[in-house]
């Protein structure tokens, strides 16, 4: 089968930093699916992985967690998916991606695809739509339903691929007043069609911003990129006893900056269920068939932003390059192969 791999952790420019070849095709065991990939989506872990994770001398790792096809075969132990299903899914950040025309994945981290979306547009969202799922209700504890909630959720970086989806839920699914940080003015524009109530500019002082705003008080906050930067100011503007949820990797941050208001920390990953089979493993199942209800009822909108072509080296270099410069809008999708 066609695959997308690299050996060295090399810079998105150099010829070997992702390149094609023929690998074998898995066969299904236990509670794996083997997906016929259609689609695929970038994530800035992808680039964060090949950057930092070399594999083992000799071997090629398949970079790739986003992905929607149909299901071509199952394991012995399978029951919730049978070969001819649509299904869209982000994979485990410990096995081989999904960057391949054929993967194997746990089906309890698999939903089903919206029928409403094309593969393409379904790939798109997975992984994202969990983290930020995961991140506004089960780390933030937002609460689910249309009544009014005294609260402002503060997003930095709303325009990004998280931020898409995160606007949405909280936009739709609760009462909070939602806020977005972008640069930009076409990033600003992008979350205010996703259904950001207000939009600040995160290179500007963000307090004053917010106080201008008049806005209920900012108890809750999805701290999405650049976290290190931004983590001191927003200290400063969320009210006590509040939550400040974080996803990325930052190379500075000092937890007593929240001390003095008793802000609680929550990290997110949302490849901490597969990573460690969490006797909740199959809620990431549940929440992707969610997800597709929303979408299929229009509640809920892809954040498909722009395809790169077919899945081959080429493409998916591209795709790296532009997320690494931190001028990505949404989501980057590739397709067929």
């Amino acid at each position: 089968m066609k695959a997308v791999g690299y050996k060295k952790s090399l810079p998105i420019d150099a010829a070997e930093a992702l390149f094609d070849f023929e690998a074998a095709k898995p066969e299904p065991r236990g509670r794996d699916i083997r997906v016929a990939v259609k689609a695929v989506s970038a994530n800035p872990v992808d680039y964060k992985v090949r950057k930092r994770a070399a594999p083992p001398e000799g071997e090629t790792k398949i970079l790739g967690y986003d992905a929607a096809g149909i299901v071509d075969a199952v394991g012995p132990e399978v029951s919730l998916f049978k070969a001819g299903d649509e299904v869209f899914y982000a994979g485990s950040i410990l096995r081989q991606g999904t960057n391949s025309e054929f993967h194997l994945v746990d089906e309890r981290i698999v939903g089903r695809k919206p029928g409403s979306l094309s593969f393409a547009q379904a790939a798109a969202l997975p992984l994202t739509s969990i983290t930020a799922w995961e991140l506004l209700f089960d780390r933030l504890g937002a609460v689910p339903g249309k009544s009014v909630d005294p609260r402002t959720l503060l997003i930095t970086g709303g325009a990004g691929g998280v931020g898409s989806i995160l606007i949405q839920l909280a936009r739709r699914l609760t009462g909070l007043t939602v806020v977005a940080t972008a640069t930009r003015a076409e990033s600003q524009q992008w979350c205010r069609d996703l259904g950001a109530h207000a939009v600040i500019d995160h290179s500007k002082p963000m307090k004053e911003q917010i106080e201008k705003l008049k806005l209920p008080p900012v108890a809750l906050v999805a701290s999405l990129t650049f976290t290190d930067q931004h983590y001191k100011a927003i200290a400063e503007l969320m009210a006590p006893q509040s939550k400040f949820g974080l996803i990325d990797d930052p190379p500075e941050f000092n937890v007593s900056a929240f001390k003095g208001k008793a802000i609680s920390i929550h990290w997110e990953s949302m490849f901490t269920r597969s990573s460690f089979q969490t006797p909740d493993m199959i809620g990431q199942h549940n929440l992707l068939n969610d997800v597709a209800d929303l979408i299929d009822k229009g509640v809920l909108r892809t954040t498909l932003d722009q395809t790169f072509g077919t899945i081959n080296a080429a493409n998916l270099k591209r795709a790296h390059a532009l997320l690494e410069s931190g001028k990505s809008r949404g989501k980057i999708v590739l397709e067929g192969w």
